[in-house]
């Protein structure tokens, strides 16, 4: 049975007495995937921070953070495979136990990250390790969404699967702040006497603090996921007997075309996002006389000025549920996206406005991520039915993390030096992304009133 063609009363039947508290199917999603983006971005941060200095050799500074921002790169590969690993998991034998083991392999990768050596005292081996983990890491998010999503949205009351499914989605600005805010209490008690640089004991030893102490937040994560019980929707399909023996084979087979289109519905997403955050931070600590020319700013205020934004994200994210449950998912995105691709022209004027444009650039950057970002943990499980969902969506977010995510540190930083330290470039990039993912929102349908536990 397609997933298009069933009416939203039968959703409703099905809803009305979801089979865990609503209470624990928001702490679940929520919690998890902040576990999981604390630990994404700990990473990003260090990417720009620590890993050009640490893990690979001294030299060219440009060539160390591509290399660096390449090293990130490599978990987005690694993502669609930890997707059709952990959504055939979760289409056979649940969704709970794949979100434990999911976030079991993220947290010690990072654990694991944060006790490496360097490149000084291990020459290559150190960064082929921090390679092995980062693949690692990658690969339990690409399990790690889809499930959170479908927890949300598969115990979603009648007519609110857009506002339950951005519970997941504020494990990213939740996440960010956490892990920033983190490095910069570090930071401050290490403090350095060359902006540009960390301190000789933050690159030492205070780096590896947030990689540690993820260990911690994961115990909680796994504390609340075990408490969780099975999706009536899963357990229909289980009852059913449509349990697929390959959900991948089946996805494809059957559901081609909604892959395709939710791939190219992220698209534009993942670019603002990797821009706003991983991009950002290297373009506004970059000083103005090197070799990349930025904003100049040190790492304190910069990062403070971009929590500041994300705060916006997460309000905006919390914004969105309500007006796609309203609007509809398409309506809302079409919008939302050719607001972006605008955004993307706009880079210039205001990154050349002194520090109230840079922060309305933050601001309207974050609060269109929130915007697009929000229903997302509804669009894109609603595309597949219950028996090939965890898959289906799974696949879609993170094809679309190495055509968005995993070049857009690279390739933003290759524009950016293009342009000669001119932001123009990047901003036409975003632009075109965003008109990709709205042409993908043009050829889809809405999946608004679609009932989602067949």
């Amino acid at each position: 049975m397609s997933s298009t063609t069933v009416v939203a009363s039968a959703d409703e039947s099905h809803a009305a007495a979801p089979v865990n508290p609503r209470s624990r199917v928001i702490l679940a999603s929520l919690v998890g995937t902040t576990i999981e983006f604390y630990d994404f971005y700990v990473y990003a941060t260090a990417a720009v921070l620590v890993f050009p200095h640490l893990f690979f050799p001294a030299g060219n500074e440009t060539t160390a953070l591509l290399a660096s921002f390449a090293v990130f790169g490599a978990a987005m590969v690694a993502r669609p495979l930890g997707a059709v690993f952990f959504g055939h998991l979760g289409d056979k034998k649940g969704r709970k136990i794949t979100l434990v083991g999911a976030l079991l392999t993220m947290g010690i990768a990072t654990f694991l990250i944060g006790a490496l050596p360097t490149f000084q005292t291990a020459g290559w081996f150190a960064p082929f390790l921090l390679v092995v983990l980062r693949l690692a890491q990658g690969f339990a998010l690409g399990g790690e969404w889809s499930g959170a999503a479908l927890v949300a949205t598969e115990n979603a009351p009648p007519g609110k699967r857009a506002v339950y499914g951005t519970f997941p989605q504020l494990g990213a600005p939740i996440g960010f702040i956490i892990a920033n805010g983190l490095f910069l209490i570090i930071a401050a008690l290490m403090p350095s006497s060359d902006p540009s640089r960390p301190s000789d004991a933050f690159l030492s030893w205070g780096w590896r603090i947030p990689f540690l102490f993820s260990a911690v937040m994961v115990i909680v994560g796994l504390w609340v996921r075990f408490s969780l019980v099975e999706s009536k929707a899963f357990e229909n399909t289980v009852k059913r007997g449509r349990v697929q023996k390959l959900p991948l084979a089946a996805a494809f087979r059957t559901h081609w075309r909604e892959l395709i289109l939710g791939t190219f519905y992220m698209l534009a997403t993942y670019v603002l996002f990797y821009l706003m955050t991983t991009f950002s931070l290297s373009y506004g600590r970059a000083a103005t006389t090197a070799a990349l020319p930025g904003l100049g700013y040190d790492y304190r205020t910069f990062v403070l000025m971009m929590i500041c934004g994300v705060v916006f994200f997460g309000i905006f994210t919390m914004v969105s549920g309500p007006w796609a449950d309203r609007w509809g998912r398409r309506r809302t995105l079409i919008w939302i996206t050719s607001a972006i691709a605008l955004f993307g022209l706009s880079w210039v004027p205001m990154l050349s406005s002194g520090t109230a444009g840079v922060m309305a650039w933050l601001i309207i950057g974050f609060t269109l991520m929130g915007l697009t970002f929000g229903p997302m943990g509804a669009l894109l499980p609603e595309l597949f039915p219950a028996n090939v969902r965890y898959t289906g969506s799974g696949i879609s977010y993170n094809v679309s993390s190495i055509l968005g995510a995993a070049v857009a540190p690279f390739i933003a930083v290759a524009l950016w030096s293009y342009g000669g330290g001119s932001p123009f470039w990047v901003g036409v990039y975003l632009t075109a992304m965003a008109l990709i993912t709205l042409l993908a929102l043009l050829l889809g349908k809405e999946t608004r009133d679609i009932d989602i536990h067949h």
